[in-house]
């Protein structure tokens, strides 16, 4: 079981799917950019992250970003994004435009229907990747079955 990131009131908390390729690059982006540390990056991917304690549920955690901000309230979807962005570098123009032009309604419309696509493609693979897991398990024990 691997170490769990301890959660930091001075820091925004992101909860992330380490195992999706898209999110992995995105926060390996965002990581380069907080060189002040006041991200606290957790990969939920594993299952092994208490989510209880921060009021979340594994699979409620996997359908869309979730950001514990720096007063320890929980946001998800763009006002997540905005939470993240509004500490890193470079980003900080972008929630501000957001802001002013309150646009956050339209990009949290975008951003659900994506989160759909993305949680259902995920298990979409995940169900493929059981499938040939299984049939590869089963082809393997007929040849051992029939080669004694």
């Amino acid at each position: 079981m691997k170490a769990h990131a301890t959660v930091k009131s001075t820091q925004v908390s992101i909860f992330y799917d380490g195992a999706c390729p898209l999110c992995t690059r995105e926060i390996a982006h965002y990581r380069k950019l907080d060189q002040d540390k006041q991200v606290c990056w957790i990969d939920i991917s594993d299952r092994s992250m208490p989510l209880q304690q921060h009021g979340l549920d594994y699979d409620t955690a996997m359908s869309r970003l979730h950001v514990l901000d720096k007063r320890q309230t929980m946001r998800s979807g763009v006002p997540a994004f905005l939470t993240l962005w509004e500490v890193l570098p470079y980003y900080r123009w972008l929630a501000r435009i957001i802001h002013v032009t309150r646009t956050a309604a339209i990009l949290e419309w975008l951003y659900v229907r994506f989160a759909r696509w993305r949680l259902a493609r995920r298990n979409s693979d995940q169900h493929r990747s059981l499938t040939a897991n299984q049939a590869s398990t089963t082809a393997t024990s007929s040849q051992e079955n029939e080669h004694p």
